[in-house]
């Protein structure tokens, strides 16, 4: 797998997990999914920070831990 990917045709969704009082804030573009397999996701707070990328189904397997509660902090 490629470790750099053109991001510069993004388009970033914040998470509708993400709260409203400035943390915890995840955005990700599934816009260049579809093109390159990689779903990008970085903190809203800092754009220009690090990105992510998790394959698609990663990031499917992911979501769905979170939807169903199995990820813990701890």
């Amino acid at each position: 797998m490629k470790s750099t990917f053109d991001l510069s045709g993004a388009r970033w969704t914040k998470s509708t997990y993400s709260s409203g009082t400035g943390g915890q804030c995840v955005e990700w573009a599934q816009n260049l999914a579809a093109a390159t397999g990689v779903v990008p996701v970085r903190d809203s707070k800092a754009p220009q920070g690090p990105v992510l990328a998790f394959t698609t189904n990663g990031w499917s397997g992911f979501v769905s831990a979170v939807m169903s509660g199995d990820l813990h902090a701890h």
